[in-house]
Parts: C-alpha cells; sequence; structure tokens
C-alpha cells in the first residue's frame, strides 16, 4: 500500500533499566556489536520518518549524541509515570504535527522496517482504525499485557497483567506495545488516559478502550515473538543476541556461506561474507569485516575491522585487527596476528607471527615467530616488505624499514637498516664451535656433582 502522510516515530526510552546493573544505559548495551537503540533507529531511518523522537530520561547524556547522528530529537521525561506519560510528553515536540504516529521501545531492536510499515498501511485500510496494535504469541507469555480480541481481529479488551483475571491472563496473545495511531487521534485519547490502576501509571494501551467508548475500533496485528522481544536484564540481553545470531547463521548459509558448527559463529551487525566461503567452528567476527568469495576460515580465529579478498586462507588461532588487509589467496596461518596491515596476493605468514602497520608485497614469505617491532612506546612506525621477499624465521624487524623486491632475511636477525632489492640480509652474533668442549664441561661437572 503506497502511504500518502507523512509519519514520525516516537521511542520510548526513559526506563531506569535497573535490573541491568550498569552504569551504561540500557538501550546501549550491544547486540552483534551495535547498540540496541542504533538498531532499532536503523530501521526507522529506512521507511524516512518526518520526525523522530526519543523520549529519554537519568543518563540522557549518554544517548544524545547516538539519536544526534540519525538527526532525531530528545523529549525529556523527568518522572517515570508510565507509557501513556512518556507518549505524552511528547506533545510539545510534536504540536502542529498531522501525520501518523509509530510508537516503538528502545530496548525491543529487532523490529524490523517491514513489521512498522505494516503498522503504517494497516493504520489507513478500509476499515480506518482508530489504533493498530503489535500482538504476539510467545511460548511463556510470562507478565505481559494480554489484548481479548473478537473474531475479525478487532479489540475487545486490553488489559496490563497486574490488572488481568485469571481467565484473562490465561489468553497467549500478548502486547507487544507497539502500536501506530493518527497524532490527532493520539494525544486526544492521551489527555483522558487515568491512572487508576494497580501501579497508579498512565497506561498507553488505555487509548485503545477510550477509542471504543466513543465507537471507534481498533485492530492487532501479529508479529513474531522474537521481533518484539524487549531486553530489560543481562539474561534477555543475552537471548535477544542468541535469536540475533541465529538468524543472521540461516542468512548466511541461505547466501551460500558453509558453517561447519553455525551455533559456534558469531557475526557482527555488518559482516558481509562472499558464497563459498567455508567457517571452521568457533570463529567471531567484530564489526566492520568483508569476506570476499571462495575464503577458509579456519577454527578459533577472531576478525574485526579486516577485508578479506576471495580464496585467502584465514587460522587456524589467528586474530585479525582493524585495519587488516589481506589479498587473493593470501595466506594468514596459525597463531598470527595482523594489525593495519596489507599482506599482498598470494603472500604467506603461516605461523607465529606479528604484522603491524605493514606492507607486504605480493608471493612475500614471512617465517614463523617474525615480528614487526612497529612502536617505540611513543609513536608507530611502517614496515615495507617487497613482492617475493621471504622473511626467515624468528627474525625482528625493526620499523621503520623497508625490505626490497625479492630479499631475503636471515632466520634470527634483527633487522634495523633497509634491505636492497634481492640482497640477503643476516644480523645476528656470528656462530663459533670449540671441538670437545661439551665433553670436557659434562665430565668436569659430573666429577663435582659425585664428591659433592
Amino acid at each position: 500500500m503506497t502511504r500518502s502522510r507523512e509519519f514520525a516515530a516516537i521511542i520510548l526510552a526513559a526506563g531506569q533499566g535497573t535490573r541491568m546493573k550498569s552504569d551504561k544505559h540500557k538501550v546501549l548495551h550491544p547486540i552483534a556489536g551495535r547498540p540496541m537503540l542504533d538498531h532499532l533507529l536503523g530501521s526507522v531511518d529506512t521507511l524516512g520518518p518526518a520526525r523522530t523522537i526519543v523520549v529519554l530520561g537519568s543518563g540522557r547524556e549518554q544517548v544524545e549524541p547516538l539519536v544526534g547522528m540519525h538527526g532525531g530529537e530528545v523529549v525529556v521525561q523527568e518522572q517515570q509515570l508510565g507509557t501513556g506519560h512518556a507518549v505524552r510528553e511528547t506533545g510539545a515536540a510534536l504540536a502542529g504535527f498531522t501525520g501518523d504516529i509509530l510508537i516503538l521501545y528502545g530496548d525491543t531492536p529487532l523490529v524490523e522496517a517491514a513489521t512498522m510499515a505494516r503498522m503504517l498501511d494497516r493504520l489507513h485500510a478500509d476499515d480506518q482504525p482508530a489504533v493498530v496494535v503489535v500482538a504476539s504469541r510467545p511460548e511463556n507469555p510470562l507478565q505481559y499485557g494480554r489484548i481479548i480480541t473478537g473474531d475479525d481481529g478487532t479489540i475487545a479488551k486490553m488489559v496490563e497483567y497486574k490488572d488481568a483475571s485469571p481467565e484473562e491472563r490465561a489468553v497467549n496473545l500478548c502486547n507487544s506495545g507497539l502500536m501506530a495511531v493518527r497524532a490527532e487521534d493520539m494525544f486526544a485519547l492521551l489527555a483522558r488516559v487515568g491512572n487508576d490502576n494497580a501501579a497508579g501509571e498512565y497506561y498507553l494501551p488505555d487509548i485503545v478502550m477510550l477509542a471504543a467508548s466513543e465507537g471507534r475500533k481498533s485492530v492487532v496485528i501479529e508479529a513474531e515473538p522474537w521481533e518484539v522481544a524487549g531486553v530489560n536484564s543481562r539474561a534477555e540481553l543475552a537471548q535477544v543476541e542468541a535469536e540475533w545470531q541465529r538468524r543472521r547463521r540461516l542468512k548466511a548459509m541461505a547466501d551460500g556461506v558453509t558453517l561447519i558448527a553455525p551455533d559456534t559463529v558469531w557475526f557482527a551487525h555488518d559482516t558481509k561474507i562472499g558464497r563459498d566461503t567455508v567457517i571452521e567452528p568457533n570463529v567471531v567476527f567484530g564489526p566492520r569485516v568483508t569476506i570476499g568469495e571462495g575464503v577458509s576460515i579456519r577454527a578459533f580465529s577472531h576478525i574485526e575491522g579486516a577485508d578479506v579478498s576471495a580464496r585467502a586462507e584465514i587460522g587456524p588461532y589467528a586474530r585479525l585487527r582493524p585495519g587488516a588487509e589481506i589479498g587473493e589467496k593470501a595466506k594468514v596461518g596459525n597463531f598470527v596476528e595482523v594489525k593495519k596491515t596489507k599482506l599482498g596476493k598470494g603472500a604467506k605468514a603461516n605461523h607465529l607471527t606479528y604484522l603491524g602497520d605493514a606492507e607486504v608485497g605480493e608471493g612475500a614469505n614471512i617465517g614463523a615467530g617474525t615480528i614487526t617491532c612497529n612502536y617505540d612506546g611513543f609513536f608507530k612506525y611502517p614496515t615495507r616488505i617487497g613482492a617475493g621477499a621471504f622473511i626467515g624465521s624468528n627474525s625482528a624487524l625493526v620499523a621503520p624499514v623497508t625490505i626490497g623486491d625479492n630479499a631475503m632475511v636471515g632466520a634470527g636477525s634483527v633487522v634495523t637498516r633497509d634491505v636492497g632489492e634481492g640482497a640477503l640480509a643476516v644480523a645476528r652474533g656470528e656462530q663459533a664451535e670449540r671441538p670437545g668442549w661439551a665433553a670436557r664441561f659434562r665430565a668436569t661437572m659430573a666429577e663435582k656433582k659425585k664428591a659433592s
């Protein structure tokens, strides 16, 4: 359905979040490496709202920068007197607004843009409901508010759990709190909401029954429980994270990625992976990772802020840190750490290596135990390793330093000066041999031990 009216989103996020037991505002706790509120604001943004208003209370200074990044506005609810009161506090900010209103919750982060669009479209269906309410049927209804509907889906009653009768609590259609309503209806109805209830609060759902008293019906649309799951504790945060990860794994496999042990792979919100990539168990992706096609990511690797080109091999036990750029068919092997380094096409760092602030040319081979000494305690310095270069095992490259194309560095070297193209550099103490010394030493020490 094509919408003819603009809309505003009101996101309620003024709760104290005491059950999180955290100095961080509840809506800033991350799902897949992204704050909960950022997930929700991103979904709202895709629909092009005329206004986005976030209602905040305590700790608002933590949240305001994120709201500003999305072009939103903050309204302060000094006293938390219920959801109806929170929405009513936006009245001054929305004075004169004549569009539709979406009411969302900052701690319900997984609501999809398609569901928001469905809410708005349903509001303008032929029967013109006063309010559209999103409901779900969770496996365990717990203490959610209940919705009683007629055979046609019209809402007959909405009741908070604490005010519900045993018969009403037996109903499994639960109120998510999400609503769509026209601005002109919302504030007129809110003005009539009272607080004569068990908690002494102003309940937003009361507008449904107030509209019914005027002969106007409200309707329900249903969403999957995972989409409207709220987060009020660390345990619920983990549950929502687990559901997000489950769905992301399914999408990866549907897109042509092999996950050997899906439940052990953890994605970030923006992970991009090409088809025919194979991911072994216990791999973790942090934010800002792009993986090309046909890549092999072996077990127990951790990848964050990195780009990996097609047919490269990573791990096992590899760590790619921000700024790592791994070229086509390159290899980063076990116990290798790469930070802010470009590894050229076909280059290899197979074992026990640290590459930081470096450029490694095509086909270069970095021996086991090699490190780039990129930091002097004050500044970072670059290391450049040319195409086809060979760095012997257990070498230390003290930056800033350049190893030329096709050059070689002997094993165990500490390289402090540039090495020319095609040259061999050996920087270690000269080996000396004393024939018979070891045998004489052992004999002497054995006599001393016998005499002691």
